[in-house]
Order: C-alpha cells, then structure tokens, then sequence
C-alpha cells in the first residue's frame, strides 16, 4: 500500500502516513446500481490509529488525538470510509483523500490573536459620528 501524504515535501514539515499503518476492508455498497451493488464489493473502510503512528512527533500527537477525539473509536481509531463509485480502486484513493484532509485540517494550529487598540484617530472619528447622529 502506497504511503498517504498528508502535507507536501515542500512544505515546513512534511508529514508522511506509511501505508503498512493503514487497513482496508471493502464490503457491498448500499444505493443505486442495480444488480452490480449485490455482486461487487466497492465500500471502501480504512483503518487508522493516530495513537501508534511514527508519522508524528509527540507534540503533534498529543495535538492530533485531542483534536480528533470527536472522530475516534473507544480503541483510538479514526474510520475513514468512502461509497462515492461504484469502483472500488477510485473508492480506495477516495479515502485516503480523505483521510488526508481529515488530519491535515487537524494538525493546523490556529494562528494566535494578538490584542490591538483603536487608534486615536478612530475614536475621534467614531465620536465625532455619534454626535453628528445625535443632532439629526
């Protein structure tokens, strides 16, 4: 199984999913599709735990499962699973996808907020405004 990346080698720190950490089980879809949904095993379920994962440093870790804890099993694992076609090899490249979105968008940190002040000339300004309201 190929490895998911999650975010670029470009990037700060590229973050690497091995694909021996993911499982996939594949059973009969649900929907439209006639004859083919009762013969063909196109669901795709992938399989991983962020607990045991080596694509992670500690701290990214900790910052993953608390993020994640909505998303995971009681065993700590997150189920990714896709029924898009009714081809089980798009399926597949389905869910990693979308398991790649999933911890990407988990490992983002907001940015800090940074407190500011009105400047003098904005407070001037929004007086000014009141009591040019006040006498209409």
């Amino acid at each position: 199984m190929p490895d998911v990346v999650v975010t670029p080698r470009g990037a700060a720190r590229a973050v690497i999913i091995p694909g021996g950490e993911l499982a996939f089980a594949f059973s009969r879809s649900g929907g439209p599709g006639g004859q083919n949904v009762n013969k063909v095993s196109s669901k795709v379920e992938l399989r991983w735990s962020p607990a045991t994962s080596a694509a992670f440093t500690d701290d990214e870790r900790a910052w993953l499962l608390e993020r994640l804890k909505s998303r995971l099993t009681t065993d700590g694992t997150l189920i990714v699973t896709s029924t898009a076609t009714r081809d089980q090899l798009k399926n597949r490249d389905d869910a990693t996808s979308k398991l790649a979105l999933i911890v990407r968008a988990a490992l983002d940190r907001p940015k800090p907020r940074r407190a500011t002040k009105p400047s003098r000339s904005a407070k001037r300004r929004r007086v000014a405004d009141k009591r040019h309201h006040a006498e209409i």
